[in-house]
This record gives structure tokens, sequence and C-alpha cells, in this order.
């Protein structure tokens, strides 16, 4: 091993795509619309020169291998590698890595791992990686420009791929600050019917962080860090996975797809209440195990066994509820609403509820009202308002003071129905002491929760 074969490896398995052909494969490198000549020509170029002046002679000298590229009008580029395999696929495959369609969702990069012996070895596999699936995309950041991330995309279902990426990012003192994991309680959080929840895995580093101790080759990549640094006002520093403080996070619905064939045997049937507490699960060693085990001692409020929030039109709404007993035989109270009312709670209550910590979340509440309001006047993408909730609702209570909604009260407490015309959104109720006694740990793992189905006669 030395460090460019290393970058080649991490290139190769970031993109690398192959099919039946005997002496040609290409890597793919995904950069949408980060990388379209139309968007920014100037980028593109660059792009091509990293291409052909820098991986095209490492190909070459390492493996024998001649390259062109092609790119799309979305920004995707591939770069076409043709020449005699078999030395390449040998080695991949004495790695443990087959040679079969997209390399990252099934690679196990272990193998690989245990050669690089230093740093600089390390930081030349990772910008391999990096020039592929790392992406500097200025809306990857986390709540404002100020905290700017380097985001590594990983599609698959390759969970200990993940995990080794993130030790390999630890063994340089380079922490990552979040991993969004490919599974429903992350990507479905508040829709148990939602079926769009594969969408791959994100790693993310703080651009700072990654700059420091991470690398690109590409001089595009470099280039966009700096752009994006520009956007900070200060400098960002991570901390180290097992110091950090695991704040409350917000309560997520028990999808119907947690027990996914997709998903891993140590994964599957686990409900995850942070992106940390899959990482315990794991058994990774950075693992904040004290953090995890103190917020799976109140799992109750972060866990809802109905819907969080669910949007559609009427008939979509009422088809769920027809197809689960334990929603179809409610008896709801129909009531009409001022949403000037209503709009005068505070998003930190629950309304409707029996005063003990059980009851309707209003920020939940609100949300359902801004959406019916918005798919009624058509400000909506898909399910998604065009804007923020409050000025939707300011907005059309500007034109329609007295507007209400319709609630939908059920006589238990089950999901209430927000309606408006032909639209509607289902909202799950906050029960804590009830919700407890669903919640059970694995044999198998301490750090793995399971929540079992709820019945009626739970909430009676």
């Amino acid at each position: 091993m030395n460090t460019d074969k290393a970058y080649i490896l991490g290139l190769i398995i970031g993109g690398g795509v192959w099919g039946n052909a005997e002496d040609v494969f290409k890597i793919r490198l995904p950069f949408k619309q980060w990388g379209s000549y139309e968007l920014n020509p100037k980028r593109a170029g660059d792009i091509a020169r990293d291409v052909m002046k820098m991986v095209g002679p490492l190909l070459k000298a390492i493996y024998n291998l001649s390259i062109s590229y092609d790119t799309s009008a979305s920004g995707v580029w591939n770069i076409l590698c043709e020449g005699d395999l078999s030395e390449l696929r040998a080695e991949l495959e004495g790695y443990g890595i087959w040679c079969e369609g997209e390399i990252r969702k099934t690679a196990h990069i272990d193998n690989i791992v245990s050669e690089l012996v230093d740093d600089n070895l390390k930081r030349r596999f990772l910008a391999g990686l990096a020039d592929t699936i790392g992406s500097t995309k200025r809306s990857h950041r986390r709540f404002n420009d100020n905290k700017q991330m380097v985001s590594f995309e990983i599609s698959g279902f390759g969970f200990h791929f993940v995990c080794s990426l993130c030790r390999l990012l630890h063994s340089i003192g380079c922490y990552p600050d979040q991993i969004l994991w490919n599974h429903p309680n992350f990507h479905c959080g508040n829709n148990p019917y939602d079926k769009k929840w594969k969408k791959g895995f994100k790693l993310r580093v703080y651009l700072d962080q990654y700059e420091k101790f991470g690398a690109f080759a590409f001089v595009s990549k470099v280039l966009s860090l700096k752009e994006n640094q520009i956007l900070e006002a200060d400098r960002n520093v991570a901390v180290p996975c097992d110091k950090r403080v695991m704040k409350t996070p917000s309560v997520t619905c028990v999808h119907c797809d947690e027990n996914s064939e997709l998903l891993p045997e140590v994964i599957r049937g686990g409900h995850y209440l942070h992106n940390r507490h899959v990482c315990a699960v794991l058994g990774c060693e950075h693992a904040p195990y004290d953090e995890v085990k103190k917020l799976m001692s109140k799992a109750e409020y972060c866990i809802n066994p109905f819907p969080v929030l669910t949007k559609g039109t009427e008939r979509e709404i009422k088809k769920i509820i027809e197809l689960e007993p334990i929603l179809k035989n409610r008896t709801y109270e129909k009531m009409d609403v001022k949403i000037a009312d209503l709009y005068k709670h505070s998003e930190e209550e629950s309304i409707w509820g029996d005063g003990d910590e059980a009851g309707y979340p209003f920020s939940k509440i609100i949300l359902a009202i801004a959406y019916v309001i918005a798919a009624k006047t058509g400000q909506v993408n898909g399910l998604r308002p065009k804007g923020s909730k409050d000025r939707i609702i300011h907005d059309y209570l500007e034109k329609f003071s007295d507007g209400q909604v319709t609630i939908w009260l059920p006589e238990l407490m089950t999901p209430l129905v927000v309606q408006m015309d032909r639209y509607a959104a289902m909202v799950g109720p906050d029960n804590p002491k009830i919700y407890k006694k669903l919640i059970q740990i694995s044999d198998e793992n301490e750090y793995k929760l399971t929540v079992r189905s709820i019945t009626e006669e739970d909430l009676k």
C-alpha cells in the first residue's frame, strides 16, 4: 500500500460501478447540480482537469488502465476505465470487496483500513472517498450557514461500511458530527405509512474539522470548501462522540418498516431515538453509552405508536383510518374551530388532553393547519408547504379572519384529524404513561428498544 494506491482504492470504493463487461468499469461521481456544466461551467472545467490530470495518470501507473469521461446535464460524471481489469479485480476481491454493481452498497472496508498504517495513508484513502461521495454543497449545514458540513453520501444499507468509515475518521482525530442512518426512524419520523424512507446514509463532518484532519485531492472540491468557509462567522470545533451530551430528540413514530428485510439483523426490529443510539446498538467503541442509557430511560417521551403527523387528501386519511381497527373503531366528535382561536396557544402546549402529560401537541396541530391551508391554496411541493407555517397561516387569516378548520376528535386518545375542504392531516397524541408499557429492551442487545403495537385496552 502507498498513498497513490490508497487514494485510488478510496475513489473506486466510493464511486465504482461494475457491469458485465470484462474490460471496462466506471467510477461514478454523483455530483448532481454541484457538478453541472450548465449551472457552473468553471467548476465543471475544474472537475474535468481533476479527472484527466490526476485520476487518469494514477490509474495508468497503478493498474495500466486508460480513462475517458462523460457527464450529463444533471451533473453526474462517469470516469470510464478500460483495459485489463484482472489485477484490480483480484486485489479488490482479496480485500473481500466484490466487483458487482455499485461497490459502496455492499463493500466492507475493514481489510483495506487494516493496511492504512499511518495517517497519510488514511487521509489519502479518505480523499478518494471524499472526491466521489463527499458532498460540499452549501445546503449541507447544521441549522445555518455558520455550520457548514462535508457530507459523505452513501447509498444502500451498508450499516457496517458507514460504521467503519466513522471509525476511520475518528482514528485521525476527525470527529463526525452526525450520521443520518438509512432507517425509517430518521427518514420518516412523522409518518409511519410513508414508504419513501430508503434515501441512503449521510455521514456529516464539520467543514473546518475535515479541512484540518481529512483531505480532498480534487481541486474543485478544495475550492468549493473554501467558498463555503467564507459563509462561516466562526470556526467550528467537533467534540468526540463519547464526550457528547445527547439532548432529548423530537418524537418519532413507530414505522411499519422497522422490520424490513433490507435492514441488517442487528438493527432490524428496533426503534431508534437518536443517531448515536444506532451507534450503541452496533457496538461502536466511540458511542456515548451512558448518554444513550439516559435517553432510553425516558423513551416514552420520544416515541409515538401512532402517526406523529400524517398529511394527505381527506380520502387518503380516511383510508388509513379504515385500515387500522384501533382508528376505525373510534367515535369522532366533529368540531369547527376558528384558526385564530387555535393560534393563540403556545407551541409548548398540549391540548384536548387529560391534564396529566397526555394530550395533542399544539406544535404538530399548527403544522397540520399550515398544511391544509397551503394545500387548499396551492402552496405545496408534494406534501410540503412552500414557506414557513407562520407566514402561511398569517397570510390566510389576513384574507379570511374567521377562517376555520374541522377537528375530528376521538373519544380515546388515538390521532385526531385536522381537515379543510379536500385536505386533512392526522396528529398523534403524546401519552407517555401509556406508551411506556409498549417499550421493551431486546434480550440480545441491551441498547436495542422494541415497541409493541398499542391496543384499545392500553388506552382504557
